[in-house]
């Protein structure tokens, strides 16, 4: 699969979906949860009401059972003296012995079936204190699930997002070398290939002229013809230094810096730029002078091209683990938060700096300019190569 035929959009409608699916799952089981928890509820309050009806019941039975034996002591007794009672009180005391008989038995019945119920209860509210830690951490766990697809997962969307800024980054930056080639090609072609073939034209026409008009009149032609080698000299040393300034490999960072803002100054001729360099003035690595002049010549020309800075401050400070670079003009700013589509600049300037572990931060606003600050870390054993 490739970034090309790959549709982030459909990542992102999928993920929603499972969001969705989730939440409603969260709330089903927070919904069963929830009616157990009020079935748990009502159940404690139908414990507590068999528990006190128990308790009566056992009293109850208590006193029937005390009343139960003096009933059967007197039912003995008016058996053993039979003769001394009447029938009228043999059949009373036999009737109360029934009687108490009767309600003692129904008692320990509706006590044996209270005890079963509160049982029973006690094995419900087992099992639904069991259901309601099952619902809460069935909750706890979806909840995680949701912090996922919400934070790490929506992430990927945003990774593949990136992954193409940088694919397309990479075909634009094939696309610049190309362009650039096809500049540096007419700029050869219109400046020094004319210049050289006019020179050509001009030795010939010395040689004509010294033959047909005498010395003076050539040496008067050999001045023009100096003039422009002289001018294609420059040309062509103003081509090598788009390229590549060679100040950089001689001199180093710092020097390739002044000399450069001091060129750009001079060449657009309106804008003002000042450059301050704090701490000391030494040799970087190779790669690190090369990135650092990379991304302070494409912050001053943004503020040029882009901005229409009328005055430029460049800033950088060499400290013992990192250099630090400011850019800040007076242009007319843009919103950080949206780059127009097809302005890899500052995508660029972000990857080159990614690739040197260092941070870049851009703040600007409209018509309020634009500050640059780049931090580059780097460990520098500064006493060591002092001696």
């Amino acid at each position: 699969m490739t970034f090309k035929t790959f549709d982030s959009k459909a990542l992102d409608a999928i993920l929603e979906k499972m969001v969705a699916t989730v939440e409603e799952s969260k709330h089903e089981i927070f919904e069963i949860g929830e009616r157990c928890r009020q079935d748990y509820d009502a159940l404690i309050n139908e414990l507590e009401e068999v528990k006190a009806t128990v308790a009566k019941v056992i009293e109850q039975t208590d006193e029937l059972e005390t009343k139960s034996k003096f009933a059967r002591r007197r039912l003995a007794e008016v058996s053993q003296h039979f003769r001394d009672f009447s029938e009228k009180q043999v059949r009373e005391a036999y009737e109360k012995a029934h009687t108490i008989q009767i309600q003692l038995s129904m008692n320990r019945q509706r006590e044996l079936q209270l005890r079963e119920r509160r049982n029973e209860l006690e094995r419900r509210l087992c099992s639904l204190k069991d259901t309601i830690d099952r619902a809460n951490h069935l909750v706890s766990q979806t909840t995680v699930v949701l912090n996922y697809l919400t934070s790490d997962l929506q992430s990927i969307s945003e990774a593949i997002e990136d992954a193409k800024h940088k694919q397309e980054f990479g075909l634009r930056v094939i696309e610049a070398q190309e362009e650039e080639r096809k500049r540096i090609s007419r700029e050869i072609h219109d400046g020094p290939a004319q210049m050289l073939a006019n020179m050509l034209l001009r030795s010939d026409l010395v040689e004509k002229i010294y033959h047909e008009n005498g010395m003076e009149e050539a040496i008067a032609e050999m001045r023009t013809l100096k003039e422009l080698v002289r001018d294609s000299l420059k040309e062509v040393r103003r081509i090598i230094y788009d390229l590549r300034p060679m100040a950089l490999d001689d001199l180093g960072l710092i020097p390739t810096l002044k000399k450069y803002l001091s060129t750009i100054e001079n060449y657009k001729g309106s804008p003002v730029i000042t450059y301050r360099h704090l701490g000391e003035e030494r040799r970087l690595p190779t790669n690190y002078e090369i990135a650092l002049f990379r991304l302070i010549q494409e912050s001053v020309q943004n503020a040029l091209k882009h901005a229409k800075a009328t005055e430029i401050q460049v800033k950088s400070e060499l400290r013992k683990n990192s250099f630090i670079a400011t850019v800040k003009d007076n242009g007319t700013g843009f919103d950080v938060r949206s780059i127009r589509e097809g302005a890899f600049g500052i995508v660029g300037m972000r990857e080159r700096v990614s690739l040197l572990n260092g941070e870049i931060s851009i703040h600007s606003k409209r018509g309020a300019g634009t500050l640059v600050i780049i931090q580059i870390p780097m460990q520098l054993d500064l006493e060591k190569e002092k001696r």
